[in-house]
Parts: structure tokens; sequence; C-alpha cells
């Protein structure tokens, strides 16, 4: 394998020379990689919060109707 080092502005300044479809698919990588990083830490997030007690119907319609009273 080869490596040859790039820097920051050589790297943007080469894709900003690539034909419109291809910074386009450059562009779809990295927001994937970015959402899938986001998706992670969320679950790791709610992974490492302890358990919500029992939630009633109560508890769900009250939730709904403050919700609702703010969008009003």
């Amino acid at each position: 394998m080869i490596t040859i080092p790039v820097t920051l502005e050589q790297l943007i300044s080469t894709v900003q020379k690539l034909p419109p479809d291809e910074r386009s698919a450059i562009a779809k990588a990295l927001i994937q990689t970015e959402l899938q990083s986001d998706l992670t830490n969320l679950i790791e997030e709610l992974y490492s919060q302890p358990p919500i007690d029992i939630i009633t119907d109560d508890d769900i319609l009250h939730e709904i109707q403050a919700v609702r009273s703010i969008n009003r």
C-alpha cells in the first residue's frame, strides 16, 4: 500500500475540480458517515440511561395534550 500525504486544502481543491456527480457522491458518503456516527452515539446514550418507570395511558394522554397545547 502506498500513502501520499495530502493537506486538507489540497483535498478540498481537488474535490472542487471534480464533476458535479462525483462531488455529489463524495458529499453523500460524508453525510452517511456522519449520520451513522450520530446514530451510534444516540443509541449508546439511550442504552446508558436507567430504565424508565412504567408509563400509563394517562401519562401518554397528558403528554399528548401538552404538545397539542403548545402547537395551538
